[in-house]
Protein backbone atom coordinates (compact mmCIF):
# COMPACT_ATOMS: atom_id res chain seq x y z
CA UNK A 1 0.00 0.00 0.00
CA UNK A 2 1.04 3.58 -0.52
CA UNK A 3 0.05 6.72 1.35
CA UNK A 4 -1.20 9.87 -0.39
CA UNK A 5 -0.02 13.08 1.28
CA UNK A 6 -1.75 16.21 0.01
CA UNK A 7 -1.76 19.95 0.62
CA UNK A 8 2.03 20.00 0.98
CA UNK A 9 4.13 23.13 0.92
CA UNK A 10 5.79 23.59 -2.47
CA UNK A 11 9.15 23.79 -0.69
CA UNK A 12 8.94 20.32 0.94
CA UNK A 13 11.75 17.86 0.17
CA UNK A 14 12.13 14.08 0.30
CA UNK A 15 14.29 14.51 3.40
CA UNK A 16 11.51 16.50 5.12
CA UNK A 17 8.98 13.76 4.41
CA UNK A 18 11.39 11.01 5.46
CA UNK A 19 11.92 12.68 8.83
CA UNK A 20 8.17 12.88 9.45
CA UNK A 21 7.24 9.38 8.26
CA UNK A 22 10.18 7.40 9.70
CA UNK A 23 8.53 7.82 13.10
CA UNK A 24 5.94 5.28 11.84
CA UNK A 25 8.32 2.79 10.20
CA UNK A 26 11.08 2.39 7.66
CA UNK A 27 10.41 4.56 4.60
CA UNK A 28 10.65 2.39 1.47
CA UNK A 29 9.97 5.11 -1.09
CA UNK A 30 8.81 8.69 -1.56
CA UNK A 31 7.49 10.14 -4.82
CA UNK A 32 7.17 13.91 -5.19
CA UNK A 33 5.48 14.58 -8.55
CA UNK A 34 6.53 17.76 -10.35
CA UNK A 35 4.90 19.78 -13.10
CA UNK A 36 6.32 18.76 -16.48
CA UNK A 37 6.56 22.31 -17.79
CA UNK A 38 7.71 24.28 -14.75
CA UNK A 39 9.50 21.58 -12.74
CA UNK A 40 7.73 22.91 -9.64
CA UNK A 41 6.42 20.47 -7.07
CA UNK A 42 2.68 19.80 -7.44
CA UNK A 43 1.83 19.92 -3.72
CA UNK A 44 1.35 16.22 -3.02
CA UNK A 45 3.43 13.09 -2.52
CA UNK A 46 3.22 9.33 -2.19
CA UNK A 47 4.99 7.61 0.69
CA UNK A 48 5.47 3.88 1.13
CA UNK A 49 6.46 2.37 4.49
CA UNK A 50 7.71 -1.15 5.20
CA UNK A 51 4.58 -2.17 7.14
CA UNK A 52 0.87 -1.60 6.69
CA UNK A 53 0.50 -1.08 10.47
CA UNK A 54 2.95 1.82 10.25
CA UNK A 55 1.09 3.26 7.28
CA UNK A 56 -2.24 3.06 9.12
CA UNK A 57 -0.70 4.75 12.18
CA UNK A 58 0.80 7.52 10.01
CA UNK A 59 -2.55 8.16 8.30
CA UNK A 60 -4.37 8.33 11.63
CA UNK A 61 -1.79 10.63 13.24
CA UNK A 62 -1.04 12.97 10.34
CA UNK A 63 -4.35 13.48 8.51
CA UNK A 64 -5.43 17.03 9.32
CA UNK A 65 -2.22 17.84 11.19
CA UNK A 66 -0.59 21.20 10.55
CA UNK A 67 2.90 20.98 9.05
CA UNK A 68 4.95 23.73 7.41
CA UNK A 69 1.96 26.06 7.77
CA UNK A 70 -0.50 23.79 5.95
CA UNK A 71 -3.14 21.26 7.04
CA UNK A 72 -2.07 17.88 5.64
CA UNK A 73 -4.43 15.51 3.87
CA UNK A 74 -3.17 11.97 4.43
CA UNK A 75 -4.97 8.84 3.20
CA UNK A 76 -4.46 5.48 1.52
CA UNK A 77 -3.45 6.09 -2.06
CA UNK A 78 -5.89 4.91 -4.71
CA UNK A 79 -4.52 2.82 -7.57
CA UNK A 80 -3.66 4.80 -10.69
CA UNK A 81 -6.45 4.51 -13.24
CA UNK A 82 -5.57 2.91 -16.55
CA UNK A 83 -6.00 5.14 -19.58
CA UNK A 84 -7.62 3.17 -22.36
CA UNK A 85 -7.02 5.67 -25.16
CA UNK A 86 -5.20 8.90 -25.72
CA UNK A 87 -7.36 11.94 -25.37
CA UNK A 88 -7.30 14.84 -27.72
CA UNK A 89 -7.27 18.22 -26.04
CA UNK A 90 -7.79 20.29 -29.17
CA UNK A 91 -11.00 22.01 -30.23
CA UNK A 92 -14.32 20.39 -29.53
CA UNK A 93 -15.55 22.19 -26.46
CA UNK A 94 -18.43 21.14 -24.27
CA UNK A 95 -21.91 22.31 -23.41
CA UNK A 96 -20.50 24.62 -20.73
CA UNK A 97 -17.79 26.81 -22.17
CA UNK A 98 -16.26 30.20 -21.65
CA UNK A 99 -15.56 32.51 -24.54
CA UNK A 100 -12.70 34.93 -25.08
CA UNK A 101 -14.66 36.58 -27.88
CA UNK A 102 -15.85 40.18 -28.02
CA UNK A 103 -17.60 40.30 -24.63
CA UNK A 104 -14.99 39.20 -22.07
CA UNK A 105 -17.60 38.40 -19.44
CA UNK A 106 -19.83 36.16 -21.56
CA UNK A 107 -20.11 32.43 -21.22
CA UNK A 108 -22.50 29.72 -22.29
CA UNK A 109 -24.10 26.95 -20.29
CA UNK A 110 -26.36 24.26 -21.72
CA UNK A 111 -26.44 26.00 -25.08
CA UNK A 112 -27.65 29.34 -23.61
CA UNK A 113 -25.46 32.40 -23.93
CA UNK A 114 -25.08 34.68 -20.89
Amino acid sequence: MSIYVGNLSYSVTQDDLTQVFEEYGKVKSITLPTDRETGRMRGFAFVELDSSNGEDAAIEALDGAEWMGRDLRVSKARPKEERSERRSFGGGGSRDSFSRGGDRDSFSRGGRRY
